[in-house]
């Protein structure tokens, strides 16, 4: 299999080379600063050729739970590039998130956010913010498995994978190498999920090891997430999993000043889609006021993407220099500095204006000066010794006196299985919990092989899954009612399951 090749930026197309592009024109604001956006890559010469799919809101209401048709689909994949304006979801009624599904279905591993600050034409504390935000995007919590197990407890599902973690790790080092940034920052809460958050630390830090020249650091999220919002200027590139990056990239897009500025770009092997990251806003939709800003800065990022480079500093340029002339739209517009209160059209008119003109007081953009491709190699998996060594069982149960249920637990005569210990809502509640203990009726009941050392440090023992069948038809028979299980595994020899608190 040839290697998976994020070929952004620096792919040499001809300028002149005309792209077919799925452009959706999506709801609430999104025809009024797509049309925006769409004039100003044309006077600029960008040549895409616009194919409309329709998606979103039309879509879901009339009885397409989806929100896309089969249609749009096919146009997708014809042409492998998405321009999208935002989407409205109609609240309940089961309707899924289209854009979970488009990312998680086109395999759109990367979600690139990069955030500057626009000072002083567009309010902000921290002037000298430049910071990328490289979010995971198809798996962690957003898997969206989850299950109501109990009366009182529902459970998600946190997926993270290992080639998961080496493709996005490795993505956020390459495009520092190939954009000229200096350092890479990996967030997470390792020291609370230390298999799940663990897994990605440890990846980050091994990938980190081939890109010696680019510095290399890791936060906990929660810390982390605080310095962004006070210091932004102390990060360069972010690289974090899924919902830890949908939340630090939009903080880092109202410190910068405005959400309404922000595009992004969701990078997969064969399909790429890039939007603006603000809503659709039916509040002002037909008003004629919204900032076609973050959807223009999204299309830029596709010309990057597309090899077109030079004809996106030139509309980049065009815009920082709209920026300075004080033409502004009405969310950004500041009496004291701006010029004019400008309409999406006239503004996309300013940008149209200014096609060849470049800044003097914001930093040029120089998407152009790139220095080679975003290569992300194929995974390949090393094997490892996978041994079963006893099962976690979730026992739905109404008593609230751990003891009751571990002494009943701890006498089952099942085929050489023993009971280790119990816990409730991760917390050790048996042998020698705490009575303070506040208990649901949601146990976690640990089997291991009845032989296995478990004073002091844990021996596990291998067993056989006849004996864990043997020990759930126990339980089934005593009464007792089994909600979920989950086996417990060593990796060539390496416990890979988490202890309950206390034990």
């Amino acid at each position: 299999m040839e290697n998976t090749q994020i070929k952004q930026k620096s792919r040499k197309r001809n300028e002149n080379d005309i792209v077919k592009v799925a452009v959706a024109y999506g709801d609430g604001i999104g025809p009024e600063i797509m049309d925006a956006t769409l004039r100003i890559l044309d006077a600029a010469g960008a040549n895409i050729k616009p194919e409309r799919i329709d998606i979103g809101e039309k879509v879901y209401l009339s009885g397409n739970s989806a929100g896309i048709e089969k249609s749009a689909w096919e146009t997708i994949n014809k042409n492998k590039i998405i321009l999208k304006a935002p989407i409205t979801t109609p609240q309940g009624k089961g309707y899924k998130s289209l854009n979970v599904t488009l990312r998680k279905s086109l395999g759109l591993f990367a979600n690139v956010r990069p955030v500057s600050a626009y000072a002083p034409y567009v309010e902000t504390n921290f002037p000298e913010m430049d910071v990328v935000i490289v979010r995971e995007n198809e798996e962690d919590l957003y898997a969206g498995i989850e299950h109501q197990q109990t009366q009182d407890v529902i459970q998600c599902l946190k997926l993270i994978t290992r080639p998961g973690c080496e493709k996005i790790v490795r993505y956020a080092f390459e495009y520092a190498k190939a954009y000229g940034r200096k350092k890479v920052t990996c967030m997470v809460k390792d020291n609370i999920m230390k298999l799940t958050d663990g897994l990605f630390h440890n990846v980050f830090k091994e990938i980190a090891l081939e890109y010696p020249e680019i510095e290399s650091n890791s936060e906990i999220i929660d810390i982390a997430s605080a310095r962004l919002a006070a210091h932004p200027e102390r990060y360069d590139v972010v690289v974090t999993s899924n919902l830890y990056g949908d939340i630090i990239s939009d903080i880092a897009a109202e410190i910068a000043g405005s959400v309404g500025m922000c595009g992004s770009a969701n990078i997969g092997s064969n399909v790429a889609m890039f939007e603006a990251i603000h809503g659709s806003a039916p509040d002002i939709a037909g008003q004629k006021i919204a900032n076609p800003s973050g959807l223009l800065n999204a299309a830029i990022l596709m010309l990057s993407h597309l090899g077109k480079t030079e004809i996106a500093d030139t509309i980049k340029n065009a815009w920082l220099k709209t920026l300075e002339d004080g033409y502004h739209t009405a969310d950004v517009y500041q009496a004291n500095l701006s010029k004019e209160k400008v309409s999406t059209s006239r503004f996309a008119d300013m940008v149209i204006k200014n096609l060849g003109e470049k800044p003097t007081k914001l930093p040029l953009s120089k998407l152009s000066s790139g220095k080679g491709e975003i290569v992300i190699p194929e995974y390949v998996r090393k094997e490892e010794k996978q041994e079963l060594v006893g099962v976690d069982v979730f026992i739905n149960w109404k008593g609230n006196n751990p003891k009751i249920i571990g002494d009943a637990l701890s006498s089952l005569d099942s085929f050489k299985m023993k009971l280790k210990m119990i816990t409730n809502r991760g917390v050790k509640v048996y042998p020698n919990g705490l009575p303070e203990t506040y208990c649901t009726d949601h146990w976690r009941c640990r089997f291991v092989d009845a032989e296995s050392k478990t004073e002091g440090q844990t021996v596990y023992n291998v067993i056989e899954f006849e004996k864990v069948i043997a020990l759930l038809s126990k339980l089934h028979n005593e009464g007792f009612e089994v909600i979920k299980t989950e086996n417990l595994y060593e990796f060539d020899g390496k416990r890979a399951f988490s202890l309950g608190q206390g034990e």
